[in-house]
């Protein structure tokens, strides 16, 4: 093998390497690529995660609302009924004392 032969054959070494690599590297783009209906896909469940945390946080939002509410329902009501048995004792108190005057007059 002349020096020529040497050349050729392995430039043509060289460009059948070449072709393998460049065919190997569209055949593992095509495999790799992802198609349409797959971002789309993607895009849809986004959307749908998206509108779940927003629906999330009013559910949060409500919830904190109405507990707020009836919690100062609550304190409210105690309030009012803390009233109302103060407002026993005494008729309690003011019976007790009509019954003893009464007792005392009826008996003199």
């Amino acid at each position: 093998m002349n020096r020529t032969e040497f050349v050729i054959a392995t430039a043509i070494i060289l460009f059948v390497a070449f072709c393998m690599g460049w065919f190997s590297n569209w055949l593992v783009n095509r495999f790799k690529r992802i198609s349409q209906a797959d971002v789309d896909q993607l895009e849809r469940m986004s959307q749908e995660l998206h509108e779940a945390e927003e629906t999330r946080d009013q559910a949060i939002t409500y919830l904190q609302q109405r507990e707020a509410e009836l919690t100062n329902q609550l304190t409210q009501t105690e309030a009012e009924l803390s009233a109302a048995m103060e407002g026993l004792r005494e008729a309690r108190h003011e019976a007790e004392e009509m019954r003893s005057w009464i007792e005392r007059h009826q008996g003199s």
